[in-house]
């Protein structure tokens, strides 16, 4: 009886997951010549079952652009002003940290009609802490958003270091959350692996394919510096940058219509 007792306690402390917390990092084999990359079928189906994308309609030469921010280093004024130049919408995933140390860039963020996404408040690995903590996590982002900038809704997120299982993944969604992932990156992100403006607006051309999530981190500088020329000459090749948001009604309306 005591042993049964006791077997009831620890399922109710430790109940079962329903879902695998195996940790996947995020990859997928890039885009060529405007051909779309795949992250194939099994990432795929995992990331529809949740809601998750990592890049839009492969038949329509629409890009999106996000930025991750986990500190300042002194090239985001320069981004947002060729965004403002350009007139071009951007999504910003922050951490707790920059929100703290920037609060001046977060507003003008929002004030330029960008949005900021979340991208965890301390940029721990989701997979290594409990469903309560990730949940913590995202609404420290969510409020201290809110408190800067006065945006209300924060329903995009970008798991930190691209790490993820399919438990993270139910948690975000559970919580309003929408996985956002990339299909095109480079090295970025290393400050002391520089290498230049023209390395930077290579390796973003050669990858570049109509619905592509555009994963920059604005800690670099060749970003901030091939970013103009990047932009005209993807819009003078017939491209057109489009907000998040414009992604969610895009496929929002293209399920209607496989409804009805």
């Amino acid at each position: 009886m005591l042993a049964t007792v006791a077997c009831l306690i620890f399922f109710i402390q430790n109940p079962v997951q329903a879902v695998s917390n195996t940790a996947i990092h995020w990859g997928f084999k890039r885009a060529k010549g405007e051909v779309p990359p795949e992250a194939g079928k099994t990432y795929d189906d995992l990331l529809e079952k949740y809601g998750a994308f990592y890049k839009g309609d492969p038949k329509k030469k629409v890009v999106y652009l996000t930025f991750d921010n986990g500190y300042e280093n002194g090239y985001t004024e320069k981004i947002l002003d060729v965004l403002k130049k350009e007139q071009v919408p951007a999504t910003f995933f922050v951490t707790g940290h920059y929100l703290q140390s920037a609060p001046e860039l977060a507003k003008r963020m929002v004030r330029e009609g960008h949005i900021i996404g979340n991208h965890s408040w301390s940029h721990p690995d989701f997979t290594h802490i409990r469903d309560e903590k990730i949940i913590e996590e995202l609404e420290k982002v969510k409020k201290k958003t809110t408190e800067l900038t006065g945006q209300k809704d924060m329903v995009f997120m970008r798991p930190p270091r691209g790490i993820f299982s399919e438990r993270t993944l139910k948690v975000a969604k559970d919580a309003g959350y929408i996985h956002v992932f990339w299909s095109l990156a480079y090295v970025d992100w290393n400050t002391d692996r520089q290498r230049g403006a023209d390395h930077a607006y290579e390796e973003i051309m050669k990858q570049i394919h109509p619905g592509a999530v555009i994963l920059l981190h604005s800690v670099s500088k060749d970003n901030a510096d091939a970013l103009e020329r990047v932009i005209r000459d993807l819009k003078a090749r017939g491209y057109r940058f489009a907000s998040l948001n414009d992604y969610l009604l895009d496929r929002e309306m293209g399920e209607k219509r496989i409804f009805y």
